[in-house]
């Protein structure tokens, strides 16, 4: 009792004391794996709720959170005797249980059924597990503790388990800690499931950080002595206290940055605690005086917190032995929230209020759970939007109004507007940054002020589904778009759907039914396709790499006794080889007339003296050769690396329309071998005002050619961007 906080009442105190009796009552006779008292457990988990400050119900529910699970102990029982509160967390504390169970359940089994069918599977069960949480956030609390505590008391169980609950903490419960702010429980949740699931490099680390903690930790005390005395000088009271590094965190920044453990551990960092705010800036100042600022490191989170309310003033600075010194500057308010999260917004009142006001902003992540459930009916791409908003690095912006909206870093205006609102998002026509106007594919930055330019009518562009063109970066703006189409009229996404599907087949210069590739997406009712293609859930991007990726499978591959014959020699822009069925060894040249692409239905012609000439199957050429004889099966051998072809691309002629072009096909990193302008003459034709320019690329297949020839639809003043093939004498 003497670990509870000491502004509980007595009625409080009481009623944990009565959850401890009737838990070690219940669990009576029953071990845990390491071959202690299974009590040992429930109890470790309430001390860690104490520690971080929580409500007498949290704590009570901790020590309850087995008995329904595990014990006789029923739900009615709990609600007699603790109330409602205590009841329904431990209630939803025993379903997240349940679902963990089936979870590892899906993945033991996971051989017996397809890739696809266990993915779908564990997907719902992480949806319902997530749900389960955000009904009472006090629930995700209770899970984190019991997580904690049962990976501190980890090494009893098999290998395997051992590796599955890590990586799993790894996957959700370290995020979920980190997302909630309670910062302590996050940094430990890393280790030790880095121990687990990287044993070697947790011990090569630890061994490190002990070899060079004693010349670490005098290299932070100089640094405190220093600034400390220069702080009583100025009259400015805060305590400096050095800042631990965590294995995981070295182990994070050796990856993301690719460096050796040195220079990763040779940051020192140390953390300033103040009385006020303004002392703060002062702090600041006085830093900068003693050492020089590292450019570009300083971040001013008082000014701009972060979505789960941490306030902190970060700079970075050159030492007096030459390290680089991280400085973390906050008040002691400020640092309650930094360490606690959520948690040190709880105050216990006897009239029943339970947090103060601005424990439900803090949580509004948690809420919008709820909202996306309702929103997306796809447990995958319920959990990919769950999961984008728990890994991802994050950009701070803001509204006109000064609010601060959080993001997923690589962000552009249409998902902020829809983070905004969905109605605002479906009516985004432009955006203006930090007072200019910006394209709606720009990428949002930390400290840009974002308005959203809207109609009065109208839904969202069917473009901004395609990943290719960069409009929408977020899984939860996507979503809400699908949403939308979906909801249109199913004829009319049927028209638009057949209109897509032909449009790529036409600009790909591909000769395919849409019943074929209707049946690659495993569609046997047209209607239904072209009502998938045109609500969204199939876009172009896809059509072109499903129709490459099919036409690679069906290329037999050569065997010693039969088959395709290697060439001896590729053409220049050929860095692999054709195979021709029973003909030998024969130089083979890509045709100029049809361009062929790997992926294409190809066919080859023996030719006089130029050994094979390769020809798409539907090219003109072909149906016009007077001896049928010399035609060749051929198939497409190793993947190729390029293959020279042509792209029309129609427009109306202005300033700097070649330079655009150019620039969208470098950002490809796709070569341009030759450029062609055609100028219709005028009063010769109605297109007298277009301009026609032919390029000659190398690409590397059907689906990059899709992805460019996209793009470069999106250049202002372009009407059309199609695959050319020229018809001409070979």
């Amino acid at each position: 009792m003497a670990h509870l906080p000491d502004w509980w009442d007595e009625s409080a105190r009481e009623m944990v004391a009565r959850a401890y009796e009737l838990a070690a009552q219940a669990h009576a006779g029953q071990m845990r794996k390491s071959h202690v008292p299974y009590i040992q457990h429930p109890l470790a988990v309430a001390y860690l709720l104490a520690d971080l400050r929580v409500d007498p119900d949290t704590v009570a529910a901790g020590l309850l959170h087995d008995v329904v699970e595990d014990t006789e102990v029923s739900l009615e029982q709990l609600r007699r005797e603790f109330g409602e509160h205590v009841a329904s967390l431990v209630d939803g504390v025993t379903k997240l249980e349940q679902i963990e169970e089936q979870i590892r359940h899906e993945k033991r089994t996971r051989i017996a059924r397809s890739e696809r069918t266990r993915s779908r599977q564990e997907s719902e069960s992480l949806r319902k597990m997530f749900l389960a949480m955000a009904h009472d956030v006090r629930v995700v609390i209770i899970k984190l503790a019991d997580r904690l505590h049962n990976m501190r008391t980890l090494d009893p169980l098999p290998p395997e388990r051992r590796q599955s609950i890590a990586q799993e903490t790894l996957e959700i419960f370290a995020p979920l800690a980190n997302r909630l702010g309670v910062w302590q429980w996050k940094w430990e949740l890393e280790d030790l499931a880095l121990r687990y699931t990287d044993n070697a490099t947790y011990m090569e680390i630890a061994s490190l950080i002990q070899e060079r903690r004693q010349e670490r930790e005098a290299s932070i005390r100089r640094h405190i002595e220093v600034l400390s005395k220069r702080l009583e000088e100025r009259g400015i009271q805060a305590r400096i206290t050095g800042r631990p590094k965590h294995i995981y965190s070295i182990y994070r920044k050796m990856q993301r940055k690719g460096v050796p453990f040195q220079q990763v551990y040779d940051v020192r960092g140390i953390r300033v605690i103040t009385k006020t705010e303004p002392d703060c800036y002062s702090v600041l100042g006085v830093v900068h005086e003693l050492w020089k600022p590292i450019h570009g490191e300083f971040d001013d989170y008082i000014a701009s917190p972060k979505e789960n309310k941490y306030q902190s003033l970060h700079t970075a600075v050159i030492g007096d032995d030459g390290n680089t010194l991280e400085v973390q500057i906050r008040t002691e308010e400020m640092h309650q929230v930094a360490e606690y999260g959520i948690a040190a917004h709880w105050r216990y009142k006897e009239g029943g209020q339970r947090y103060d006001e601005k424990f439900e902003s803090n949580i509004a992540w948690l809420r919008s759970i709820i909202e996306m459930w309702q929103e997306v009916s796809d447990a995958e791409e319920f959990i990919d939007d769950v999961k984008e908003d728990l890994f991802v690095d994050r950009v701070y912006t803001f509204t006109p109004k000064g609010k601060l909206i959080d993001l997923p870093a690589g962000s552009t205006p249409i998902d902020f507007a829809y983070h905004i609102h969905t109605e605002v998002g479906h009516r985004c026509r432009g955006a203006r940054v930090n007072g200019k106007l910006v394209r709606l594919t720009y990428k949002l930055q930390t400290g840009d002020r974002v308005e959203i330019l809207t109609t009065k009518r109208g839904g969202p562009s069917r473009d901004w589904l395609n990943e290719d063109l960069g409009y929408v970066h977020t899984s939860r703006a996507r979503s809400k778009i699908r949403q939308w189409f979906r909801r249109q009229d199913r004829e009319q996404n049927i028209a638009l759907g057949w209109e897509i599907v032909e449009r790529e087949l036409k600009r790909l210069g591909l000769q395919m039914s849409h019943e074929e590739v209707a049946r690659l997406f495993g569609f046997d009712k047209l209607d239904d396709f072209y009502a998938t293609v045109g609500f969204g859930d199939i876009n172009s991007r896809q059509i072109a790499g499903r129709i490459a990726r099919e036409q690679q499978q069906q290329e037999p591959s050569p065997t010693p006794e039969s088959g395709p014959i290697p060439l001896r020699k590729p053409p220049q822009d050929v860095t692999d080889e054709i195979q021709v069925q029973g003909v030998g060894d024969m130089l083979t040249t890509l045709a100029g007339c049809c361009h062929p692409l790997p992926g294409d239905d190809i066919i080859g012609y023996i030719t006089r003296g130029r050994g094979v000439t390769i020809h798409r199957r539907d090219c003109p050429n072909v149906l016009r050769f007077s001896d049928p004889r010399r035609l060749v099966d051929v198939n497409w051998g190793v993947r190729r690396k390029t293959t020279s072809m042509t792209v029309r691309v129609k427009a109306v002629d202005r300033p700097r329309l070649l330079g655009e072009i150019s620039d969208i096909i470098g950002d490809e990193n796709i070569n341009i071998a030759d450029v062609n302008i055609v100028r219709p003459k005028a009063g010769r034709n109605k297109e007298e005002n277009y301009v026609f320019i032919y390029i000659t690329l190398d690409i590397s297949d059907l689906k990059q050619l899709s992805r460019v020839l996209a793009k470069l639809e999106q250049v202002h003043s372009v009407t059309e961007a199609r695959r050319y093939h020229r018809v001409g004498r070979q």
